[in-house]
């Protein structure tokens, strides 16, 4: 569950000041609760044997996976943040220097990860060697289509910004050109929050109404989105939920293996 911080941590600065701070402020605390459900949704029926969530340490987003391995990997910066979850393996490292083998993950969350880095780019293609064919990555950021969005926009003009201001917010539909480029497919994608860009805990609790209206009514405008895809490779060849590469290793550890393993109709 996200925990709310004590109230002195909320006001040593304004929530835009950075990221950490945001995520301490009501709206921050909307978007955790919110991201926190739907990638419970998403990661549920992903298997395998090693998960990866990158960054962002005050989301559990592997909490519903089930497998035996899952795996923090946070920036200098935010080794002293505490986690979310207890089962955490934490892993120090900078997303674009992933300190994993190639082809070693088969799950790899990246929850606003990629708009606060100085080179998102290169995020990508870290997460694409790390990620065994048919592995899954899922994405979550701001919609910079969404009132918050225009909110955040018009503070370039005046006013104060409503989000960090060090965010620079990516499209759902330039994100997938990105991912169609490193050759994966998208299977799923969500939109949510649809409350107005308000401050308060308590302004923000009395548009509880709008979740439902603008999840039927207005789905793509809402102000955070969460997409999953999968990496294609060419040549490659499944077996149930297993890659061919990894069963034929699989197959030559043990006799009793290579018997369970083979597929049907071969023995």
């Amino acid at each position: 569950m996200i925990s709310t911080p004590p109230p002195s941590a909320a006001h040593d600065a304004p929530p835009w000041s950075s990221w950490e701070q945001w995520l301490n402020s009501p709206p921050g605390q909307y978007v955790l609760a919110w991201e926190e459900k739907r990638f419970a949704a998403a990661v549920g029926d992903v298997f395998g044997f090693h998960a990866l969530q990158i960054g962002l340490p005050q989301l559990d987003g592997l909490n519903a996976n089930r497998m035996p391995l899952h795996v923090l990997s946070v920036s200098p910066g935010e080794v002293g943040i505490k986690a979310q979850s207890q089962e955490w393996h934490i892993v120090e490292g900078l997303p674009t220097e992933l300190p994993f083998a190639s082809q070693s993950i088969d799950l790899v969350l990246l929850p606003h990860v990629l708009e606060f880095a100085a080179d998102p780019h290169q995020i990508l293609r870290e997460v694409d060697r790390i990620l065994l064919p048919e592995g899954r990555v899922i994405i979550s950021g701001f919609n910079p289509a969404s009132i918050w969005g225009v909110r955040q926009y018009l503070s370039h003009l005046f006013g104060t910004p409503y989000l960090p201001r060090t965010g620079q917010f990516i499209s759902l539909l330039r994100l997938k050109d990105w991912l169609k480029l490193l050759d994966y497919s998208v299977d799923r994608g969500h939109f949510g929050c649809y409350k107005f860009p308000l401050q308060s805990s308590a302004g923000m609790t009395r548009m509880d109404f709008l979740e439902p209206m603008g999840n039927r009514w207005w789905p793509i405008f809402g102000a955070v989105f969460l997409i999953s895809a999968i990496k294609r490779t060419p040549g490659m060849h499944l077996l149930g939920r297993i890659p061919a590469k990894r069963l034929k290793a699989l197959t030559q550890l043990t006799p009793a293996v290579e018997q369970h393993a083979r597929p049907p109709g071969n023995e």
